[in-house]
């Protein structure tokens, strides 16, 4: 194929995707919200479960469930039939996928369900279908022509289930007010979870302090930058932190240096963060102030932490 048909062919792919999904968003089955809210008063988690193509799709629905607030996990229909109906429990809901809703394997399942009077949600493109016969709550799909050129590979009916499976996760992240610090306990490795960590996970404390009284002579102050590593001190006043010294303001006090104290070389009012801030606003603060490290201060000023740049580095934090 010439690169303008290939491109024309894509085209056409995407368009007639695109557009399922605007007609899917126009006629939203009405046993969603009802479906969403069967879910929130599930006691159990939600099993979900399909074939081929279907459990593809089932499989990454129940991961974004599972990652966003909603205990979820998947059973592999043939499996079911083999000693993983056990898995099951009649505190559970199942969220049954099969876009002609006459998946044999789903059979043993589907049976299961109706012998415990396990409430199931049925993903199907056929209304009267065995599967949607005997769902609780019927999500059917619109009748979207396939978007391959024969018309029987699943891709346009797989995009509008993973789409409507995302809806699902998102309603029910919205009903149980699922905060960014909840999706960085599900999320702790990789990109996601550095930008999620909060600056108390990364910052020095304790001993590992840069610390030292207003009234300290300079001799001390050298020695405490030195062995602390981070190129800075902080200048103690009451317990607050009133100030810091860095090699900066070592190097504009050269002349009789050793002779002053360290509230006399100090920059007052020094940029600081709480602990409780995510780690990629410290790295920002510290990239438009052009410093390398920023002290953490509580509610009343006492330095609780110290971040250095290269912390975040080392965690991925960018």
């Amino acid at each position: 194929m010439a690169p303008d048909s290939i491109l024309t062919e894509a085209r056409r792919v995407l368009s007639l995707e695109g557009d399922a999904l605007h007609r899917l968003s126009e006629t939203i089955p009405a046993d969603f919200a009802p479906a969403v809210q069967a879910i929130l008063d599930t006691r159990g988690r939600v099993v979900v479960s399909g074939i081929g193509k279907s459990g593809h799709i089932g499989n990454k629905i129940t991961a974004t469930l599972a990652s966003t607030g909603t205990p979820a996990y998947f059973v592999h229909p043939s499996e079911a039939s083999h000693g993983d109906l056990g898995m099951i429990t009649a505190q559970d809901i199942c969220l049954l996928i099969s876009n002609s809703g006459e998946t044999a394997e789903l059979g043993d399942l589907i049976a299961y369900t109706q012998r415990f009077s396990i409430p199931v949600i049925g993903i199907s493109s056929r209304e009267g279908s065995t599967l949607m016969r005997a769902a609780r709550y019927k999500l059917t799909l619109p009748p979207v022509a396939e978007a391959c050129g024969i018309g029987m590979a699943p891709t346009t009916s797989t995009t509008m289930t993973l789409a409507l499976g995302d809806a699902l996760a998102v309603c029910l992240m919205a009903q149980r007010g699922f905060a960014p610090e909840d999706f960085h306990v599900f999320h702790p490795g990789g990109k996601l979870g550095a930008q999620m960590m909060r600056v108390t996970d990364l910052m020095h404390k304790g001993e590992a302090l840069p610390l030292v009284a207003a009234n300290a002579p300079m001799s001390d102050v050298l020695l405490t930058m030195t062995s602390k590593g981070f190129g800075m001190a902080g200048v103690l006043s009451d317990g607050r932190l009133s100030g810091v010294i860095s090699d900066g303001d070592l190097r504009r006090h050269m002349d009789g240096l050793m002779d002053r104290k360290a509230h006399q070389i100090a920059t007052a009012n020094p940029v600081t963060i709480s602990q409780d801030s995510l780690a990629a606003q410290a790295l920002a603060v510290m990239n438009q102030r052009k410093i390398g490290a920023l002290f953490v201060v509580d509610d009343t000023g006492a330095p609780v932490g110290i971040l250095h740049l290269h912390d975040c580095l080392r965690a991925g934090v960018a």
